[in-house]
């Protein structure tokens, strides 16, 4: 579905390292220097792509498949706006929220929205398509350039209205987050799972699309592949196997039995029913590794709690691989009907299909015992707390309507709500009661239960919370216990990369050979912070790893490091997966957060320009993402072009004016002009916006110590001093401004406290002064 913020959580700074996406010029004018030009050229693909043939295609011989399959949600996926697909209300019905007005209606038999577009003015648009049919249906209008947006207001397939997805308002025009914006684009954001073997189309010169696709919605060949090669193998054959002739043709069944075996039922949901981040622009072909196609997200504060459990629109993957069932073998269709796309049986039938005192076959490991009676449940009989998912698959809802289970299949830990404040199922229904409370029963309806084991959770906290040696080792440890899922090791890796040092890196340099891919990537990533000549030692050997993610993520930290001491063999290999890197950055092109990676690569290259060319397309597409604007700045304050940096501040003021970042960088700048009393506004506005920030403070005081108001200054550092600030900067400053008041003694304890402190601090000729007088 669409309509899901969570894409402007992508802000720079919680993305990996290094950059993404950039506009074309940029890329030829970096790529260039690694000649990538031709090493891409070499690699394509020669071979005649197998045919899509479409759905209907497939109906006469799979009838059964088709007829559950066209009124599933993949049949529903995307769908044109005719009037049965159309469940929402276009008789002249109104919506209104924040003062933006929504009106549909229908002209000469088609559907239409009126409301605020690119220019802030109402205007029509035609409805081009409907997404989804429950519990939501969205609907996509076309802009200039072939984008197709997202409208923000759905209809509630349940409840028959009309909502909001952000009821606390809309965002404004002009504004990244808007519905016109990029995070509201189906090219961008949406279509690669919402329709069948998508080309997305993107040209960043035009900065419009081309798209193409061989479906509309998720169609057959979505999940089972091109099947062109089939369907002529079945119209010369009455039966039997399929010929050899047809393997690698694109089918992901095997042909014998259709049935599909686990490793690549898992590759075919994977990539749609996960957080990630692609590698390309385009469907993924059916089947193929998720890992060659995708980045899959980790345990990351604000998509997860500590324990695992879901806390953002996160899907299911990363949580099923949490769960002992996906240890065991569990596949999606051992509850899912892939063709209708609904669970197998009802209610609790799904679950004790398997959980029941005879087991099953498929799952001989699996404890033979009567889950759905009181003696395990603990609540009556036909009761909510009675269900297995109650307790085992906690619901959070999304889009304001969707409610969604988290599948790591986890048994109910109240004590971790009391550790580590995780939510848990017990208080989630009993909300008149404490975690406390909690705890404490379910330790007496099980003695001998899980509440008794460690949980990495615990560990995952700490590493969130604390840098100390004990939740540092702690995190070591949990890395080491192979016993523990992969997506959980590689999430505390992650945790390590921010306090990395060499007994850091002499754990990760371990894990570069681990057998799980996602926790070679995580290593590899970590890695990004050593210095130059161990991420030449050892990470540019894992740009020949065999998973394409692996291979990227190696040449997106060695970005700096030349090939010069490579020998021809190796320097070959830095080449081609460099080349994947940029396959991915010119795939990505549309995004305004992969700019800002894309940035930080030119800022690696020492390439003010392209970094700056790259900024500035981030904040033209979005121009909320102040780190932007402070990025361009800083670039022009390197180059000495203080008015630039000042007139890009301002630039950024009128799109953020609440940000109090911009307005104490302008301010700040304002002072480097001369330009004082501006700048004191500036900087006083800023403290209004972040009353908590001392820095603010300290540049304050700076406007006053020019002036001379030296009093004054030293109530604003003395303030700042209270509020924690402890640098040289502000040791300097206090020092500073109490010898000019004549405060000699508190001004050589200050530079005394200065140099001992910061050994490595310039200090300024005053101060050394007054060191120099107290020998």
């Amino acid at each position: 579905m669409l309509g899901r913020r969570q894409w402007k959580s992508f802000a720079p700074r919680n993305w990996p390292r290094l950059g993404m996406a950039v506009p074309l010029c940029v890329v030829v004018a970096l790529a260039g220097g690694f000649g990538l030009c031709s090493i891409t050229a070499a690699r394509a693909e020669t071979k005649a792509t197998p045919a899509f043939t479409g759905s209907e295609s497939c109906s006469a011989c799979h009838a059964e498949q088709a007829a559950a399959w066209r009124d599933s949600h993949h049949g529903w996926a995307l769908r044109e706006p005719h009037r049965e697909n159309i469940l929402g209300d276009f008789d002249n019905a109104t919506f209104e929220l924040g003062g933006v007005r929504f009106r549909f209606f229908r002209r000469n038999g088609k559907a239409f929205v009126e409301t605020d577009g690119p220019n802030g003015a109402p205007t029509a648009y035609e409805i081009k398509y409907t997404v989804g049919v429950e519990p939501l249906q969205q609907y996509l209008v076309e802009l200039d350039g072939g984008r197709l947006q997202a409208l923000d207001v759905a209809w509630d397939s349940g409840a028959k209205r009309w909502f909001h997805l952000y009821p606390d308002g809309p965002a404004k025009v002009g504004e990244g987050l808007h519905w016109t914006g990029p995070y509201e684009n189906w090219q961008a954001r949406c279509a690669v799972c919402h329709q069948t073997n998508f080309e997305k189309g993107y040209d960043p010169q035009s900065k419009t699309y081309r798209s193409r696709w061989s479906e509309l919605t998720v169609g057959c060949e979505a999940c089972h592949g091109p099947g062109g090669a089939h369907i002529a193998w079945a119209r010369t054959r009455s039966g039997g196997e399929a010929d050899e002739a047809t393997a690698g043709l694109g089918l992901t069944v095997a042909l014998n039995d259709g049935k599909i075996d686990v490793a690549t039922e898992f590759e075919v949901c994977a990539g749609c029913h996960s957080r990630r981040s692609p590698l390309g622009g385009d469907s993924e072909p059916p089947g193929a590794p998720f890992a060659d196609h995708y980045s899959l997200s980790l345990l990351r504060d604000g998509l997860y709690y500590a324990d695992g459990q879901i806390d953002d629109e996160v899907y299911v993957l990363a949580s099923f691989l949490q769960s002992k069932m996906y240890a065991s073998g569990v596949s999606c269709t051992n509850c899912h009907d892939p063709h209708a796309t609904k669970l197998l049986a009802d209610g609790d039938a799904v679950c004790t299909q398997c959980h029941n005192p005879k087991g099953r076959a498929d799952f001989p490991t699996l404890a033979k015992a009567a889950y759905d009676r009181p003696e395990h449940h603990k609540h009556p009989p036909g009761s909510t707390g009675a269900r297995c998912i109650s307790c085992h698959m906690p619901v959070k809802t999304y889009m304001i309507v969707d409610p969604r289970s988290d599948h790591s299949f986890r048994v109910p830990r109240p004590d971790l709500s009391v550790k580590i404040g995780t939510p848990n199922v017990c208080t989630g229904c009993h909300n008149d009661r404490s975690a406390g409370w909690a705890a404490k029963t379910v330790k007496a309806w099980y003695p001998q239960g899980r509440w008794r084991e460690p949980h990495y959770g615990e560990v995952l906290h700490a590493g969130r919370t604390r840098g100390d040696t004990e939740a540092t080792k702690a995190l070591i440890e949990l890395i080491g216990n192979r016993k523990q899922p992969a997506i959980v090791r590689a999430s505390a890796i992650q945790l390590l990369e921010a306090r990395f040092d060499e007994d850091i890196g002499r754990t990760l340099v371990r894990l570069l050979e681990d057998s799980e891919p996602l926790v070679r990537r995580a290593a590899v990533t970590a890695l990004g912070a050593a210095p130059r000549s161990l991420r030449a030692r050892l990470v540019v050997p894992k740009m020949a790893d065999p998973i394409r993610f692996v291979r990227v993520a190696a040449a997106r930290v060695t970005i700096d490091i030349p090939t010069t001491d490579l020998t021809a063999e190796e320097r070959l290999i830095v080449e081609h997966a460099r080349a994947d890197l940029w396959a991915t950055i010119r795939a990505l092109a549309d995004y305004p957060e992969m700019q800002m990676r894309i940035g930080g690569f030119a800022l690696l290259l020492r390439n003010l320009r392209a970094a700056d060319t790259a900024f500035q397309e981030a904040a033209r597409m979005d121009p909320q993402l102040t780190e932007a604007w402070m990025s361009r700045a800083l670039i022009a304050l390197a180059e000495r072009r203080i008015e630039y940096a000042a007139a890009i501040l301002q630039q950024g003021l009128e799109e953020n004016s609440d940000s109090a970042l911009l307005r104490q960088s302008h301010g700040n700048v304002l002072v480097q002009l001369g330009a004082l009393e501006p700048a004191l506004q500036e900087l006083h506005d800023a403290a209004r916006l972040a009353p908590n920030e001392p820095s603010i403070l300290i540049g304050i005081a700076t406007i006053h110590t020019l002036r001379g108001e030296n009093q004054k200054a030293l109530a604003v550092l003395s303030k700042a001093r209270g509020m924690g600030a402890n640098g040289p900067d502000l040791l300097e400053s206090l020092a500073v401004t109490n010898k000019r008041l004549g405060r000699m003694a508190d001004a050589r304890a200050l530079a005394v406290e200065l140099v001992n402190r910061f050994p490595q601090y310039q200090l300024r000729p005053e101060l050394e002064e007054l060191l120099e007088g107290s020998e």
